[in-house]
C-alpha cells in the first residue's frame, strides 16, 4: 500500500465526512422548521397528535433538501479542503508528490456517486415520502387549507367538459399526480353556459370517466344544500391530462419519468417540465462534480497566504450565480424557449469549466 493511496482514501473519507455532517445538519434544521410551522397551524385541529404532525414533516422534507444538495457539496468540500490546508496536510501531500488534481480526484468521485444514487435512489424514495405526506395532511387538515413550507397556497383551478356540460373544478391539495384531490369545490353550467349548482366535498378521486366526490354538498341555484356521501360528476379528461394540471415535475419519481413524458406527448400536451426535469436528474452527478471543481478552486490555498476569507467568499458568490443560471435556464426551457438538454446541461458546464480553469490556473499557470 503506497503513501499516495493512503493520502487518497484519506481526502476522500474526510470530504465525505464533511458533505454528510453539512447536508444532516440542513435537514435536521428545515424538519425542525418545517414541524414547529405545521404544529402551529394544526394547534386548532381535534385529535391530531405530535407525533402525526411530526410524521407529515419528516416525509414531506427530503424532496424539499434535495434541492440543496449541490450547494451540501459545494459547502462540504470547501470545508474539507479547508480544514485539510490549515492543518497543513495539503503541505505533506505535496511533498509526498501529490499535485492539486490528486486532492480532488477522490472527492470528485465521491460526488458523482453521490449524483448517481441522489438519482436513482433519493429521488424516488423523496418522491414516494411526499405523496405520504400529502395523505397525511389531508388527513390532519381535511382538505382545509394550512401553511408551512410546502404551502398549497391558493390551490389548484382546472376547467373541464363533460355530456352534461362545463365546471370549473378548484382543490385545495393533490395527491397521486392529481388523481385524488382534497376540498373539492365545483361550480356546474350546462350546455348553454347557464349556471346551474355549486358542488363542495371532502374529497375526489378520477374514475373511469367520471369524478366521485366524497362527502359532497350540492347547492343548487334555489333552495337548500343537499348532502350526499357519495357524488359521481362525469368528466371527459384523462388520467394524462389531469396530471398535466396538478402534478409537478418534481413529485414524478426518476424511473416514471419517461413514461410521464410519452404519454402527455401522445396526448398532446406539454411535456417541457418533465424533459427538463428529467435531464436535471440525469445530469445532477456532473453538477455535484462541478460544485466540487469549484470548491477546490477556491479552498486549496495554503492559509499562510492570506485571503482565505475572500476565496471562500467567492466560493459561496459562484455557487449562488450557478444557482441564479440554472432557475433563468430552468424558466426558459419550461417556455419552450430552450432545449431541455441545454438547459440542464448548460449550468453543469459552466460550473465544471469555471472550476477547472481556475484550478489549472492555480495548480499550472
Amino acid at each position: 500500500m503506497t503513501l499516495t493511496s493512503t493520502l487518497t482514501r484519506y481526502f476522500g473519507s474526510t470530504f465525505l465526512k464533511a458533505v454528510v455532517a453539512v447536508f444532516a445538519g440542513v435537514f435536521v434544521l428545515v424538519t425542525l422548521i418545517d414541524y414547529i410551522e405545521l404544529l402551529r397551524h394544526s394547534a386548532g385541529e381535534k385529535d391530531v397528535s405530535a407525533w402525526l404532525v411530526a410524521r407529515t414533516s419528516i416525509y414531506r422534507v427530503p424532496q424539499l433538501t434535495e434541492r440543496i444538495m449541490p450547494f451540501a457539496i459545494l459547502i462540504g468540500a470547501m470545508s474539507s479542503f479547508l480544514s485539510m490546508s490549515r492543518r497543513n496536510e495539503l503541505v505533506v501531500a505535496r511533498a509526498a508528490g501529490m499535485s492539486a488534481w490528486q486532492f480532488t480526484k477522490p472527492a470528485l468521485l465521491i460526488a458523482i456517486g453521490i449524483g448517481v444514487l441522489a438519482t436513482t435512489v433519493y429521488n424516488p424514495l423523496a418522491a414516494a415520502l411526499n405523496e405520504q405526506s400529502k395523505r397525511l395532511e389531508l388527513q390532519i387538515f381535511g382538505g382545509k387549507p394550512q401553511s408551512g413550507l410546502q404551502s398549497t397556497g391558493t390551490g389548484f383551478w382546472l376547467r373541464q367538459k363533460s355530456p352534461d356540460g362545463q365546471s370549473i373544478l378548484h382543490a385545495l391539495s393533490s395527491t397521486e399526480q392529481g388523481l385524488r384531490l382534497g376540498g373539492i369545490t365545483i361550480f356546474t353550467f350546462d350546455s348553454g353556459g347557464t349556471y346551474r349548482e355549486r358542488i363542495e366535498a371532502r374529497a375526489a378521486a378520477l374514475m373511469d370517466g367520471y369524478w366521485r366526490l366524497e362527502d359532497a354538498r350540492v347547492y343548487g341555484a334555489d333552495g337548500p344544500f343537499v348532502q350526499q356521501p357519495r357524488y359521481d360528476l362525469k368528466t371527459s379528461l384523462t388520467p394524462a391530462q389531469v396530471r398535466e394540471s396538478f402534478a409537478t415535475p418534481e413529485s414524478v419519481p426518476f424511473w416514471d419519468l419517461p413514461s410521464y413524458i410519452d404519454t402527455a406527448e401522445r396526448s398532446g400536451l406539454g411535456a417541457a417540465g418533465y424533459r427538463l426535469q428529467y435531464q436535471k436528474l440525469i445530469a445532477r452527478p456532473f453538477l455535484l462534480a462541478a460544485m466540487v471543481l469549484l470548491a477546490a478552486a477556491v479552498s486549496l490555498r495554503f492559509f499562510r497566504f492570506g485571503g482565505v476569507q475572500k476565496m471562500v467568499m467567492s466560493g459561496i458568490l459562484s455557487g449562488f450565480l450557478l444557482y441564479v443560471l440554472s432557475k433563468v435556464t430552468e424558466d426558459l426551457s419550461k417556455a419552450d424557449i430552450m432545449p431541455a438538454l441545454a438547459a440542464a446541461w448548460l449550468p453543469v458546464l459552466v460550473g465544471a469549466l469555471t472550476g477547472f480553469v481556475a484550478l489549472l490556473y492555480q495548480e499550472d499557470g
